[in-house]
């Protein structure tokens, strides 16, 4: 059983789940052991979402795909054992890599396909469009390249920089506006 703080958290990212693109059961099973303080195995987290075992069969093979489950043994049991990683930031980044994986990429290699072939007269505008757009993603695609690079420290250290900035530009910009 769940105490209500980990059930209004689990339910919450079931409900963030499927706006995320995943099954709900697939983002409840990630919170259970998000959460846990020990690995699960899957009869575990069937008890604690009351849900089918196939379910969380399917759910843990998802999760696995993703690379935001580890799966672990204990000697003397047969069982799987299940678990996140511990640091925050590696799960960012594999979410991050993942998406951009699965969805960036794909783009980007449709948008340059669509770029290499000849337009007519009447889809000029078009074409100029899908280049642009392909130039964006390029430059995102290489600026993440840049920053999935750094160290972690480096990482936070440059976003904690970038705040202050935005922080810094906020204010010059209402001075400006102020003498204006």
């Amino acid at each position: 059983m769940l105490s209500n703080l980990r059930q209004d958290f689990v339910l919450h990212f079931g409900e963030m789940g499927s706006r995320w693109g995943i099954n709900r059961t697939v983002g409840q099973i990630y919170a259970v052991l998000f959460l846990a303080d020990e690995p699960m195995c899957a009869d575990e987290i069937q008890e604690a979402l009351g849900v089918s075992r196939s379910n969380v069969s399917m759910g843990l093979k998802e999760l696995q795909a993703w690379r935001l489950v580890r799966l672990s043994h204990k000697p003397g049991d047969r069982r799987d054992w299940f678990t996140t990683p511990d640091d925050l930031w590696e799960i960012v980044r594999i979410l991050v890599e993942e998406r951009k994986r699965r969805e960036i990429d794909p783009t980007l290699t449709k948008l340059r396909e669509l770029e290499m072939a000849t337009p007519c007269a009447s889809d000029a505008h078009a074409h100029a469009r899908i280049a642009e757009l392909r130039e964006l993603i390029e430059m995102l695609t290489g600026f993440y390249d840049d920053m999935a690079r750094l160290e972690t420290e480096r990482l936070v250290a440059l976003m904690k920089m970038g705040r202050k900035l935005g922080k810094f530009v906020s204010s010059a910009n209402v001075l400006r506006m102020k003498k204006a």
